[in-house]
């Protein structure tokens, strides 16, 4: 059983005070594995208290300064890339293929703020005016589970870019990654106080960290819900806010895709981490007289997308991160079985074999409607539901009907594959393929968030401009 009893505040690790202990399980066999003795308002307090004292020194600091400690925060990352990858699969349960993936991109997301800065323009003229860039002030990072040594890394890059200490409020279910990549940033040596972590729950230390006067911006990634909280509650001291909320991306094939290749494509989006990712696309929006060949097709290809052991590099869906996790999405797949929507693939349960731990079977639901709540919510699961639809203008009408707007994607020939994405309404399109580009923008429309993350337009959220006359 590892055991967790310590907070990053102000350049060293603090002994934790808090007295409610919290435990994780393992998400493959369900045994718990680990303790984390949960922060408390009083340790966020000291780690505001240490950021804000070291402020002014990271707002005035030189760039070639701030790029010299983005480039020690990368290096530390290489050096420590296998031990965070076996962490991430041990704890999170992401299949060992994908963790290695998304864990490329945490030192990618910190080299990518390293350009931007030096492309940045700090100062610059308008007229008879000068226009200067300053960092925000004190910047609270809320990071999910997903995904969490990215976040952090990548939130924290973008801070550091702009002048900003950091307090990092990351998810308990995460406790032994946030562990690692605390023992990894203090070994890039950052000044003291730049970086500090608290881990606890949102009830306590999140809610403790929106309230805060002295923070000036959150940075949060995770549930619509718990964006809306902060919108609100941050107002009251006029924070900044950037939200990257969740999403439920439509995948349009369009009637001349090779369905040889997109229907594979559609289950490898559709289940990227497990189903566990914000840019899921987990509507597929198909023509009504291929339909039958979409259902046929996805069945014959979800063999090339195992479930299994998360480390084994062959699996492609691993367990749900915990016991509410594996609940949730059961209820959704009997939601859909009771709205009528045909069953293709998968089902209620867990995959034979797999019994023990939070595994659940791959689900494909066919002839859904829009209107049906699988169709509407965003699961977080290996459930993928299939639309119909009877002309490209009502499969755009269909895609773009939703509260959400984070992602989306088409399969087909051009033109016609551009000039349908350049219709929907999301942060990113995807034509042909999944990919990321960290000097691009990253946020969604609607009730997927507010503002923007990467490239210069995630660099300019943690600024404010003042002018010179």
């Amino acid at each position: 059983m590892f055991s967790i009893d310590t907070h990053y505040i102000n350049g060293r690790q603090v002994a934790a005070s808090g007295k409610e202990w919290l435990t994780l399980d393992d998400p493959a066999t369900g045994q718990p594995t680990t303790r984390l003795r949960l922060g408390t308002g009083d340790e966020l307090n000291q780690a505001v208290a240490a950021a804000k004292a070291v402020l002014p020194m990271a707002r005035y600091s030189q760039l070639e300064e701030r790029a010299t400690w983005l480039e020690r925060l990368a290096a530390a990352v290489d050096r420590h890339l296998e031990e965070m990858i076996d962490v991430t699969v041990a704890e999170y349960g992401g299949p060992i293929t994908g963790v290695r993936q998304r864990i490329g991109y945490a030192s990618a997301a910190i080299r990518s703020n390293i350009d931007t800065l030096r492309r940045f323009a700090f100062t610059e003229r308008r007229g008879q005016a000068e226009v200067q860039y300053l960092g925000l002030g004190v910047a609270g990072l809320i990071t999910p589970w997903n995904s969490s040594i990215g976040f952090i890394c990548s939130k924290l890059a973008t801070a550091l870019a702009a002048g900003c200490p950091v307090v990092v409020k990351p998810s308990e279910l995460s406790a032994r990654q946030n562990q690692l990549i605390a023992q990894v940033i203090d070994e890039a040596q950052l000044p003291a106080g730049l970086f500090n972590m608290v881990q606890g729950t949102g009830e306590t230390v999140g809610k403790a960290l929106v309230a805060h006067p002295d923070i000036a911006k959150i940075s949060f990634t995770g549930s619509t819900g718990t964006g809306r909280y902060i919108q609100r509650e941050g107002a009251a001291t006029l924070k900044r806010v950037t939200l990257e909320l969740g999403g439920k991306s439509p995948n349009i094939l369009l009637p001349d895709a090779d369905f040889e290749a997109a229907l594979p494509l559609a289950l490898a989006i559709a289940f990227n981490n497990s189903g566990q990712a914000c840019l899921a696309g987990t509507r597929l929006l198909v023509p009504r007289e291929r339909l039958a060949e979409a259902e046929h097709g996805l069945v014959k290809a979800l063999a090339q997308y195992p479930v299994g052991n998360p480390s084994d590099p062959a699996v492609y869906i691993g367990p749900m991160v915990s016991a509410v996790q594996y609940r949730r999405v059961q209820g959704y797949i009997a939601r859909g079985i009771d709205s009528g929507a045909r069953l293709v693939a998968g089902g209620l349960g867990n995959p034979e074999g797999l019994e023990a731990g939070y595994f659940v079977r791959p689900t494909i639901f066919s002839n859904v409607s829009n209107d049906m709540v699988i169709a509407r919510d965003e699961i977080f699961g290996p459930v993928l539901s299939v639309l119909p639809y009877d002309s490209v203008e009502e499969a755009v009408a269909i895609a773009n009907d939703t509260d959400y707007g984070l992602h989306a994607y088409v399969s087909g020939g051009e033109p016609q594959a551009r000039e349908v994405a350049n219709r929907l309404l999301a942060g990113r399109v995807c034509i042909n393929g999944l990919s990321h580009e960290p000097q691009a923008p990253f946020g969604g429309f609607g009730q997927s968030g507010i503002g923007r993350e990467f490239g210069v337009e995630g660099l300019r959220a943690y600024m404010e401009p003042r002018v010179l006359l």
